[in-house]
């Protein structure tokens, strides 16, 4: 399984709206300059994800930018899936329930798939959004004491 950038880039603009919202919208812009994305691809990456109900927007004079939810309920299977789609290595009715296979009984890999999948989506459903800003915090505290 590889990510996109869509699903790297998203995760990266998620974070950077829990380290920078401090009660306030964000702005796209000041995302798209310091996570380094361009504006065209930072503006469909958010609407996905504000379709998906993990961010909203708000107009006017200080709109911009914000959390749906809180970080903690946020999962970063959550914000990879809607970015992404199935986060499966393979096409395999095992793996997906809507996937037919005329080889399901006698196929002798679906073991691995399954095991792989299982071990993706157990790692990524049990990271939050909050952790990720809290092992970003923790980096950033160890590099000002140097």
């Amino acid at each position: 399984m590889k990510l996109s950038t869509k699903g790297r880039y998203g995760l990266r603009a998620m974070v950077d709206l829990v380290l920078n919202s401090k009660e306030e919208n964000i702005s796209l812009k000041s995302i798209s300059e310091r996570q380094n994305i361009s504006m065209n691809y930072l503006e469909h990456i958010i609407s996905v994800l504000k379709k998906s109900g993990y961010v909203k927007s708000t107009r006017g004079a200080k709109g911009g930018y914000s959390l749906n939810k809180s970080p903690d309920d946020i999962s970063v299977g959550d914000i990879l899936r809607s970015l992404e789609g199935s986060l499966n290595p393979v096409d395999c009715a095992l793996v997906n329930e809507n996937k037919q296979c005329d080889d399901m009984d006698c196929c002798i890999t679906k073991v691995v798939w399954k095991k792989i999948s299982d071990s993706i989506n157990d790692v990524v459903n049990n990271i939050s959004l909050q952790d990720l800003v809290d092992g970003h915090n923790d980096i950033h505290q160890e590099i000002q004491r140097r």
